[in-house]
């Protein structure tokens, strides 16, 4: 019977003490000047700051990308998937997939190192909230431009729009073949007058 009750206040002080720190800040936010609840800031009123050496979500350049599947080798789970093709105008291959399943990866930063390149590295956000697992998976050659290009990093909103892209953003329309322009025709001399021709 000692130890039912010693539960029962065991569970209790732990709820309370819970509670009291988020009573405590919810009364910090309190304004003395608005008097009421500042809206400004939601609670937590800010983000954690990670370290520089946080190993996040990833972050990708699309330009620099040389499709040599350095990354996708050393991936000790298998989570990263590059489709591409043989390049139509010049040497290498195009990469027009980058797909990484984030429902497997662990955020071992192994396939950073291999990169001869450096178009991969791992970014400082740790937030991809998604409903459905299909957001866990993302392909980073169908991000925006700022995102695939490794210019900014990687969020739900992106990664909802990317699955309606059927295309690598940075592959560009063919550009028009311009009509070739037929050469001017060539203005025949006028005649000489009747009389410089008696002349000569």
């Amino acid at each position: 019977m000692r130890e039912w009750f010693r539960n029962v206040y065991t569970t209790v002080e732990t709820v309370a003490k819970g509670m009291l720190v988020t009573i405590s800040y919810f009364f910090r936010t309190f304004d003395p000047k608005r008097r009421t609840f500042t809206e400004k800031f939601e609670y937590p009123e800010l983000p954690v700051a990670v370290s520089p050496r946080y190993r996040g979500f990833h972050r990708f350049d699309l330009t620099t990308c040389i499709g040599c599947d350095q990354c996708a080798k050393a991936c000790p789970v298998d989570c990263i998937y590059i489709h591409k093709e043989k390049n139509p105008t010049g040497k290498g291959f195009r990469v027009n997939g980058f797909m990484i399943d984030y429902t497997k990866c662990m955020f071992c930063s192994l396939c950073v190192d291999p990169c001869p390149v450096e178009c991969i590295f791992m970014g400082s956000n740790h937030d991809l909230s998604c409903y459905s697992r299909d957001g866990c998976v993302v392909d980073y050659a169908k991000l925006p431009l700022e995102i695939a290009w490794g210019q900014a990093t990687l969020n739900p909103t992106a990664v909802i729009e990317s699955k309606v892209i059927t295309e690598p953003v940075w592959v560009k329309p063919p550009e028009p073949v311009e009509a070739k322009k037929k050469p001017a025709p060539k203005k025949k001399a006028a005649p000489k007058p009747a009389a410089e021709a008696t002349e000569g």
